[in-house]
C-alpha cells in the first residue's frame, strides 16, 4: 500500500488528479439555483430558531457531561484535588456534522472520556442523569451493539450518543481525534465509537468545496431515499457511503456547483468499475503497529467479495457497504443510470428538478412478494431488520429467483384482528423470478435459514421469544398489508414504467405462512 497522501500530483485532494478544474458557467449556476429552490419545496431546511433549539439542547448536553464527569471524577479519585478540574468533550458527526441534516433528523454524537470514566459509568450513572433532565421523553440503553450507544430525546430533539474512553488523564477543551495515536490500546468497541467522529471530518477535510459538497448531498439523498435505495441495514448505502460518494464526485470536479456534481455523480457511478472501491485519499500503512484490522483484498479474503465496496478514509480505514449483496447493488445500479437520463434532461432543458425526486413505485414492480411479519416490539424490529439482508443474500442465491428486492420501508399494521392486541410492522420483498426453470418454487429452506440466523442471535439477547412469520402475497392481495393511501398510490393507480427485470412474473410460486422463529417451517410451501 502507498503512503498515505490527501493530494494527488495536481494539488488537489483525491488519490488522483481532477477530471475538470473548469468553474461553474451562467446557465450551471442558474440550475443550482432551481435545485436549491426544489430542495427547499420539500422542507428539508431548518429555520433559523429550529437550528438555535437544535445548539441550544447541544449545549444542555454538554453542561450536563462536565457535571457528570466531575461527579464521577470526585467518586473514582478520592481525595485527589484535581477530581472538579476533569472535563469530557461531546462531539458531533454524521449528518450534523456535515451541514446536511432535515428538519427533524437526530444528532449523532461521541461522548468523550479520560481514562478513569468506564462504559459501565456511561451506561449506569450517565443514563440516569439524561433521565432527570426536563422534557426527556425516553432514554433508551442499547449496551450490546456493535456500536453501543444511549438514544434519547429531549425537548423534540433526538440524540445518539456513543462513548469512548480516551487514554489521557484529562480532556482539554481543544482536544480532537485526528491523531492515530489515539486508538493505541483502546478497546474495539472506543475505537468503533470513535470512527463516526473521524471518518466525518476526515471527509469534510478532503472535500475542495464545502458549499458544493453540501448542497449536492442534501440533493443525493433526498433521491435516495425517494427511489428506496437508503438503508445501510438492508444491503443498500447509508448516510456515510453517500456522503463519500459525493465527496468523490467534488474532487473530480473541484470547482463545479452543485447541480454539476449531482449530474456528474450519476454519469460517474453509473459507469464505475465495480468492485474497484471507492477512495477519498490513498489506504495508508500501519506505521505506528496498531494492529487494527483494514480493508485489504490482497490480503483478508472476505474483503475480495465485496460487490461496492466504499472505503473509508481514516484508519483503520473499513469498507462501508460490505452489506451489499447483487440484488442491492443491481437495484442501485439501474436507479443510477435512470437518474442520469433525467440529469441529462435537465441539463437540455427538458425536464425539472422535480423529476429526479419523483417516488419509487415498489410495489407496481412485481407480481410475487414475500411479506415479514414483526411483532411491533422496538429492539426485536432492529434485531429482524439487521438479518433481512441475509435473507436477501439467500433468495437471490436460489435457482429460481433473479431479484430479491427489499423495501427499505416498514409498515405498519393498521386494521387489528383483536381487540387491544399491538398492530404488527411488515417489511417486502419483491421477487423477480427466472422464466427458464420449473413452474414452482419452494422457498423452504431459503426462510428456514433466516429463520435460523434471527433465531441463534435472539437467544443470546431476549429472554422470551418474538413473533417473527412470513407471508406469500400476490400484488391485489397487498390490500390486506399496506396501509391505505399506499395501497391506492402504488396499485390502484398503477402507472408508469415497469421494471425490465419483471418480464419473468408469470410463474406462480407456492407459500403459505411460516411460523415464528422456534418453529420448523414445512418442507414444502403450499398455497
Amino acid at each position: 500500500m502507498s503512503q498515505s497522501n490527501d493530494s494527488n500530483s495536481s494539488g488537489y485532494p483525491g488519490v488522483s488528479a481532477p477530471i475538470s478544474t473548469a468553474h461553474p458557467k451562467e446557465a450551471d449556476l442558474k440550475l443550482t439555483q432551481k435545485l436549491v429552490e426544489c430542495l427547499s419545496s420539500f422542507d428539508l431546511f431548518e429555520s433559523e430558531s429550529e437550528m438555535i433549539h437544535r445548539m441550544n439542547m447541544l449545549s444542555q448536553i454538554n453542561e450536563l457531561v462536565q457535571k457528570w464527569i466531575r461527579d464521577a471524577s470526585e467518586t473514582k479519585l478520592v481525595g485527589n484535588e484535581s477530581a472538579q478540574r476533569m472535563n469530557g468533550k461531546i462531539f458531533t458527526f454524521g449528518s450534523f456534522r456535515l451541514g446536511v441534516h432535515t428538519k427533524g433528523a437526530d444528532i449523532d454524537t461521541l461522548l468523550v472520556a479520560p481514562r478513569h470514566i468506564d462504559r459501565t459509568d456511561f451506561f449506569k450513572t450517565f443514563a440516569t442523569e439524561i433521565s432527570q433532565l426536563q422534557n426527556v421523553e425516553y432514554v433508551r440503553k442499547i449496551e450490546d451493539a456493535f456500536v453501543p450507544v444511549i438514544k434519547t430525546k429531549i425537548d423534540g430533539i433526538e440524540f445518539d450518543i456513543l462513548f469512548a474512553r480516551l487514554a489521557l488523564k484529562n480532556i482539554p477543551e481543544d482536544q480532537d481525534l485526528k491523531s492515530n495515536e489515539l486508538l493505541r490500546n483502546l478497546e474495539p468497541k472506543c475505537v468503533r465509537s470513535l470512527n463516526g467522529c473521524r471518518v466525518t471530518d476526515e471527509i469534510l477535510s478532503l472535500v475542495p468545496n464545502h458549499e458544493a459538497f453540501k448542497l449536492s448531498l442534501r440533493a443525493i439523498k433526498l433521491w435516495a431515499k425517494r427511489r428506496g435505495i437508503y438503508s445501510n441495514a438492508l444491503g443498500y448505502l447509508g448516510g456515510v457511503s453517500w456522503a463519500m460518494l459525493v465527496a468523490r464526485t467534488c474532487q473530480l470536479y473541484p470547482h463545479a456547483c452543485a447541480s454539476t456534481i449531482v449530474h456528474k455523480f450519476f454519469l460517474i457511478f453509473s459507469k464505475w468499475p465495480w468492485p474497484k472501491p471507492v477512495l477519498l485519499r490513498a489506504l495508508e500503512e500501519d506505521k505506528t503497529n496498531l494492529g487494527f484490522p483494514v480493508w485489504d483484498p490482497r490480503i483478508n479474503v472476505n474483503d475480495r467479495y465485496h460487490l461496492m465496496p466504499i472505503i473509508t478514509p481514516s484508519y483503520p480505514q473499513q469498507n462501508s457497504t460490505f452489506n451489499v449483496t447483487q440484488s442491492t447493488k443491481t437495484i442501485m445500479l439501474e436507479e443510477f443510470n435512470h437518474a442520469l437520463a433525467i440529469c441529462d434532461k435537465i441539463s437540455q432543458g427538458s425536464a425539472d428538478w422535480k423529476d429526479l425526486f419523483k417516488t419509487s413505485t415498489f410495489f407496481s414492480k412485481y407480481k410475487h412478494f414475500l411479506v415479514l411479519i414483526c411483532e411491533s416490539k422496538p429492539e426485536w424490529i432492529g434485531l429482524v431488520e439487521s438479518k433481512i439482508r441475509h435473507l436477501v443474500s439467500n433468495l437471490e442465491r436460489h435457482r429460481c429467483i433473479k431479484l430479491a428486492h427489499v423495501n427499505p420501508n416498514s409498515y405498519i399494521q393498521e386494521t387489528m384482528v383483536e381487540e387491544n392486541a399491538e398492530p404488527d410492522t411488515y417489511w417486502f420483498v419483491g421477487l423477480c423470478c427466472d422464466k427458464a426453470e420449473g413452474m414452482h418454487i419452494d422457498l423452504t429452506a431459503d426462510i428456514r435459514t433466516f429463520l435460523n440466523t434471527v433465531r441463534q442471535t435472539a437467544a443470546t439477547k431476549f429472554p422470551t421469544e418474538y413473533r417473527l412469520e412470513f407471508k406469500y402475497v400476490k400484488k391485489k392481495e397487498l390490500v390486506s398489508y399496506l396501509p391505505a393511501h399506499v395501497f391506492k398510490q402504488e396499485i390502484s393507480n398503477e402507472k408508469g414504467t415497469k421494471r425490465k427485470l419483471e418480464e419473468d412474473n408469470s410463474k406462480p410460486i407456492r407459500a403459505k405462512r411460516t411460523p415464528s422463529p422456534n418453529q420448523e417451517p414445512s418442507s414444502q410451501l403450499t398455497s
